[in-house]
């Protein structure tokens, strides 16, 4: 049975990332899973102090203790927001490094990471421009991804499955199972079916349905549509459907580099102001 027993959650200032926490502790409480909150320090300090750079340069030596600093900051934040929501089991960790790697490797001891959408309008960024991109592909975790200034402290009561029978798609649906189960409402988009390998099965969405039906989960299958572009297909579809998350997956290693830097992934992990649980 697919559950979530570890949930990571990527820290930064909590103005920004409190309600990113939030929905990883009712997550965490609704699994009774233990919650790892991960704090990044930034860069590889260890790699300053074995050389002992940090010795020449005093300025040097001063930035990256405000570095460690604010990261063992964010950590302690985490830790009062998961003490005030009664939740319990949980850890907190400061990592020497930079996020896209040390978020990524951490996340294989992890059943479902949870990090923020990048704003790229932000000033002093604390994450790479192509960080969610980066954790999807490299994670190999499911990855719920949170938009800036979502404002909800919950996700999935009201899901929207962009399908089309592949093998990545099927990976990212039953990676969602445990919040597919408890949604009340669960759409499946199936767009350009017709140029779509997987989608000639006859039987495919039949069999689809019954899948997901064995675990509890009740779909609502919309019927094929066409669509130039996908990705902002999707992205209406699920504000005109009132959707709380947005669950698909993405294309093998070469192609899905490719369909990263200009296609559907892109325009969702861009654009989205709705969460979305991805899996490479």
């Amino acid at each position: 049975m697919v559950a979530y027993k570890t949930i990571l959650v990527h820290l930064d200032r909590m103005d920004r990332a409190v309600n990113r926490v939030r929905i990883a502790i009712n997550l965490a409480k609704e699994e009774d899973a233990c919650l790892v909150g991960l704090s990044m320090v930034g860069v590889s300090t260890q790699a300053f102090y074995d050389a002992r750079i940090y010795e020449k340069d005093p300025a040097l030596a001063s930035h990256l203790g405000f570095l460690e600093d604010r990261a063992r900051k964010y950590a302690e934040d985490f830790i009062e927001e998961v003490h005030v929501s009664g939740h319990f089991s949980y850890e907190a960790r400061v990592v020497d490094g930079e996020a896209n790697h040390g978020v990524s490797i951490q996340a294989r001891y992890s059943d479902l990471v949870v990090i923020g959408r990048v704003n790229l309008e932000e000033e002093a960024p604390l994450v790479q421009p192509d960080f969610p991109e980066f954790v999807v592909i490299h994670a190999g975790r499911p990855v719920l991804i949170i938009p800036p200034g979502y404002q909800k402290e919950t996700v999935g009561s009201k899901v929207l499955v962009a399908w089309n029978a592949s093998a990545e798609a099927r990976r990212a649906v039953t990676d969602a199972i445990p919040i597919l189960r408890r949604a009340e409402v669960v759409e499946v988009a199936m767009f350009n079916a017709d140029v779509e390998p997987e989608m000639r099965d006859q039987n495919s969405v039949s069999d689809f349905a019954v899948f997901l039906a064995r675990h509890g989960v009740n779909v609502t299958i919309f019927e094929p549509q066409q669509a130039r572009h996908i990705g902002q297909a999707l992205l209406d579809m699920a504000e005109k459907r009132g959707s709380d998350l947005l669950v698909l997956g993405g294309y093998g290693q070469t192609r899905f580099r490719q369909f990263l830097l200009g296609g559907v992934t892109r325009t969702i992990l861009g654009e989205t102001e709705v969460p979305v649980l991805m899996s490479h």
